[in-house]
């Protein structure tokens, strides 16, 4: 059975210990997506640190461009960079996937990219309408100069694209869990035929070999160690 499982290519990847296949592994459909997530994530957390903080002109110290809460700019980067990373950490898992023999250990990494990426999506629906909101109530006497509008709005723009490409990813993994699933109820569910003793007929016992009457003596022999003489024995004696 381990030897099954470390042979069979569950959850959407082949048979592990192929070589590396660089082309194959940009075409799949999650790996596109995650650097798509990947560039977007970097927009959110650039458009924020440079120019997310804007000060008035007869003021020195600079706030955030998002109604002056703090909370919102350290939101945007501070998500930006987590999902940056976590991007990267899954596009590393991907590559090594193939090479995973266990089906146990495939399920656990599918299993977490499914929770991951739904994550990944509810946080950029928060970010995107916290942004948003902000962004919206923000005073324009705060911001006379109308500095850094353009890198507020692609953080919520791109926020928003996020959102979805957060959750194809984890539905596309989840699609991964459910054909690994069927894939590998065989793996799971095998009983060598050796081991059911119901499934294989006792061959060394055979009803023509009950009954052994050499010279018609109806002797009845079992497991070669004892031998009784039947009624037909009694009529060959002789007074």
């Amino acid at each position: 059975m381990d030897g099954m499982q470390q042979g069979s290519g569950a959850y959407g990847a082949g048979r592990a210990g192929g070589a590396f296949d660089p082309l194959t592994f940009i075409q799949q459909p999650h790996t596109g997506l995650r650097i798509v997530s990947w560039l977007f994530s970097l927009v959110i957390f650039g458009c924020i640190a440079n120019e997310g903080y804007i000060n008035r002109p007869d003021e020195v110290e600079q706030f955030c461009i998002f109604n002056r809460n703090q909370n919102a700019c350290n939101y945007a980067v501070g998500m930006g960079s987590l999902a940056f990373m976590c991007c990267v950490v899954f596009l590393a898992l991907d590559a090594y996937f193939p090479q995973i023999s266990s089906v146990k250990d495939r399920k656990k990494a599918v299993l977490a990219d499914v929770g991951a990426s739904a994550f990944w999506s509810f946080v950029w629906f928060v970010g995107f309408c916290f942004l948003a909101n902000q962004w919206q109530v923000a005073k324009p006497e705060d911001n006379p100069l109308r500095a850094g509008g353009d890198a507020a709005r692609a953080a919520i723009t791109f926020s928003f694209f996020s959102i979805f490409t957060w959750a194809a990813q984890a539905f596309l993994a989840y699609q991964r869990y459910k054909l690994g699933a069927d894939s590998a109820l065989f793996s799971q569910d095998y009983t060598d035929p050796s081991q059911d003793a119901g499934a294989v007929p006792y061959s060394s016992y055979s009803a023509g070999d009950a009954l052994e009457s050499p010279g018609g003596t109806g002797s009845y022999q079992q497991n070669g160690d004892s031998v009784f003489d039947g009624p037909a024995g009694y009529q060959r004696q002789e007074y």
